[in-house]
């Protein structure tokens, strides 16, 4: 039996008409975790449902029978490092990997997802299509213009697919700069069809998205998720899921959340609520009410991490009462002055109360997240999170303390984006986990390397394309991005320009043509508003 015959749909898909697209919709990792992606099963659940599309899944290990001349080969992007399995799936189906080299005869290569939406620079030399921002309503659109233009040749296509609100045409785009190895100089459409500025698209319903499939095989067994939230509407400055996502939306509890729980405990009784910030939905008090009721006694419920002072003994109890062990909290830092720069609007008071009322609602455990690293950090900020973590250690005691950590990463479209990694956050990463693990505080911290290879993508041009494609060969270390450096010296700029290097305010950025949620000068604004408090 194969994967796919172990699926609970939820839908029912079209049957394709003679004359429907061959379509591959992919997703460049494993089943088990591309299943779990409620973005990729929207956009399959999107395809399948039209006639006009015959839809033909593909993940890295498996896949359903494939056409022999797919018109459309789609990506699901949500994790930066894929785009090694992307390179090679193209690989695999003999289609040159850069798009200017690419036939009448060879599907478009279109993609989407979290990664290409905050910046597809590093990688829109490798597709000829990107989506970007919401694929609600975007999705359909890109289906019904290619439709008008299916028998064209390939440039007709590209430059009728650009006047579509939300698709990114990169070839339609001409990027220059003052020196192979220097800044942006401009960032200009060389086509009429072509925005000089290509908006996200935004989903302003009150329906968000929730499973289309259960299955045994996801990372997450049998969990029928829920959206809850999109967006956070905190706006903490290095956020970039509070700002690209806004603005903050809420589904409707009677048309969309009880609608779909009832949905999802027709196949399984393991329900996952998510979004940044779902406790801050407004009806969220009697969604919980809900859940609670007798005949749900049996369902075990999974949440997304919350809002700290949003964690009630009310929430603990019911979260207890479902199954679930502990809770999530982001702090970001024990610093009330570092809290202050990033705008995280929170006291130590609340995040005591939190632990507090997660212990007396039968919580066993909670995991807070922090960073180092952010602007303005000092030696003394770290060790008001290590007095933070002790306070907390003293006034639950009993309950298990984990203090996940990362170091900040400059993120496109955010306040943040002009800030470098900072180099002392290494050395703060291990002095942290020297501190706590005397004191029995559970620290685990993401790898610093990898946080460097996440700024390098997070902040990068065209020109990081051949580099990319090098490091593939070299391996997914941070020694072999910098061997990729070496071996490309003085035609891009060196790596600390990428990672480490404050950038300039009027300085051009590789986004420069994209508008996210908010205009650069507001983002500057917010910016100048965290400088300071620093």
């Amino acid at each position: 039996m194969t994967v796919f015959n172990q699926e609970h749909l939820l839908f029912t898909p079209a049957s394709p008409k003679s004359d429907a697209i061959p379509t591959i919709f992919a997703f460049p990792n494993k089943y088990t975790i591309g299943i779990t992606s409620l973005g990729y099963q929207l956009i399959w659940r999107t395809l399948a449902l039209r006639s006009d599309i015959n839809i033909s899944r593909l993940f890295t290990d498996v896949h359903e029978p494939l056409p022999k001349s797919p018109e459309l080969l789609g990506f699901s992007f949500s994790w930066e490092l894929d785009y090694i399995n992307i390179l090679n799936l193209l690989e695999f189906f003999e289609i040159p990997l850069y798009s200017n080299q690419r036939s009448y005869h060879q599907p478009l290569v279109f993609g989407g997802g979290s990664v290409l939406t905050a910046n597809p620079e590093p990688f829109a030399l490798f597709f000829d299509v990107i989506l970007l921002g919401d694929g609600e309503e975007l999705l359909d659109n890109f289906i019904d213009a290619y439709q008008k233009i299916r028998t064209a040749d390939r440039g007709t296509k590209l430059r009728y697919l650009a006047s579509v609100p939300g698709v990114y045409i990169p070839s339609l785009y001409e990027v220059t700069y003052h020196s192979l190895d220097g800044e942006i100089k401009s960032i200009e459409p060389i086509d009429n069809n072509a925005p000089n500025i290509i908006k996200k698209r935004i989903y302003r319903g009150n329906i968000l998205s929730a499973s289309t499939v259960v299955t045994e095989e996801a990372a997450w067994k049998s969990i029928y998720m829920i959206e809850v939230v999109r967006g956070c509407p905190e706006m903490c400055r290095f956020c970039l899921a509070s700002y690209l996502t806004l603005p903050f939306r809420t589904a409707s509890l009677e048309s969309s959340l009880i609608p779909a729980i009832e949905k999802g405990l027709s196949v399984t009784n393991r329900i996952g609520l998510l979004g940044p910030s779902i406790t801050q939905h407004p009806e969220f008090e009697i969604l919980l009410d809900y859940l609670s009721q007798s005949q749900y006694e049996d369902i075990r419920l999974s949440i997304a991490s919350v809002r700290t002072n949003t964690v009630t003994k009310k929430l603990a109890r019911t979260l207890a009462n479902r199954g679930t062990r502990s809770v999530t909290i982001a702090i970001e830092s024990g610093s009330e002055q570092i809290r202050k720069v990033i705008n995280k609007k929170l006291t130590n008071e609340e995040i005591i109360q939190a632990a507090i009322n997660a212990k007396a609602g039968g919580l066993k455990a909670i995991k807070f997240y922090g960073m180092v690293g952010l602007p303005g950090e000092k030696d003394s900020d770290i060790e008001a999170t290590i007095k933070i973590l002790e306070d907390i250690g003293k006034a639950v005691p009993g309950l298990r303390l984990t203090f996940g950590c990362s170091t900040f990463v400059p993120k496109s479209h955010t306040p943040f984006q002009y800030f470098g990694v900072n180099n002392e956050a290494k050395k703060r990463l291990k002095f942290l986990e020297k501190q706590l693990r005397k004191k029995g505080i559970n620290f685990r911290p993401e790898s610093y390397n990898w946080s460097v290879i996440q700024a390098l993508i997070s902040r990068g041009d065209r020109r990081l394309s051949t580099l990319l494609e090098l490091t593939r060969n070299y391996g997914d270390t941070l020694g072999s991005y910098k061997r990729a450096f070496k071996e490309l010296k003085n035609k891009l700029p060196p790596f600390d320009f990428y990672v480490h290097k404050d950038w300039k305010k009027e300085q051009i950025l590789p986004w420069h043509h994209l508008c996210s949620s908010l205009p650069r000068q507001t983002l500057i604004k917010h910016l100048d508003k965290s400088i300071n408090n620093i």
